[in-house]
């Protein structure tokens, strides 16, 4: 039994993929997982998103209990942290999305969108699963309130490991609420066993109501 992962072809902005769980009818709102791929599944052909590990994952998967949706960015661009939250915005006005379980997460390319995307609107988001990314350690700050758990493999020559590992030192110093996984054998490709670990989406769930920034 495949997922319910369809297309969603928008007049401006991004397009993206829509993952429903099989029993979305049963509950009157669901947790969203919002996931930004990499540099290689740009373009405008929205079956490139599906080779990559998490939606590739959901064409297989029967019990998922996330809304998925997963954008794509045209080709030749990079990341806009406010069209991000305009494909945001227009889903939870479209779908059964809880507004306190928002999750954003991706890999390389994704990874610095999703650290972008946050640090434009912490509130937004209950957790944060940035993999082989980075972002501005100045602005980190701004998500402390935040559960972050940050993935990257050792032998990266993509995407140095300090580029991770100075957002998590940024964080710690302000009292930041972060978790830093690295993969000692991995290169680029942290994010396969990242997905493929049932940890990461039963920790997303417990830091639901955790969004109170404190400001």
């Amino acid at each position: 039994m495949h997922s319910n992962q369809r297309h969603v072809l928008r007049q401006t902005g991004y397009n993206y993929l829509i993952h429903t769980p099989h029993d979305y009818k049963d509950l009157s709102t669901w947790p969203l997982i919002l996931f930004l791929h990499g540099a290689g599944e740009k373009g405008d052909n929205l079956e490139l998103i599906k080779r990559t590990v998490l939606p590739k994952n959901l064409e297989k998967s029967v019990n998922f209990p996330f809304i998925v949706i997963s954008p794509q960015c045209p080709r030749n661009l990079y990341w806009s942290a406010p069209l991000v939250i305009d494909v945001l915005n227009e889903a939870v006005s479209r779908y059964k999305i809880d507004e306190e379980r928002i999750y954003l997460t991706g890999i390389s390319m994704g990874g610095f969108g999703t650290w972008e995307t946050a640090i434009i609107q912490p509130w937004r988001f209950a957790a944060l699963a940035p993999i082989c990314g980075g972002g501005d350690p100045e602005k980190v700050h701004l998500l402390k309130h935040i559960p972050i758990w940050v993935f990257h493999g050792a032998l990266d020559n993509i995407v140095p490991l300090t580029r991770s590992l100075v957002m998590v030192e940024a964080l710690k110093r302000a009292g930041g609420n972060v978790r830093f996984t690295i993969y000692p054998e991995a290169g680029h490709d942290s994010w396969t066993q990242t997905y493929d670990n049932t940890e990461l989406y039963a920790w997303f769930l417990p830091t639901a109501g955790k969004k109170d920034l404190g400001i």
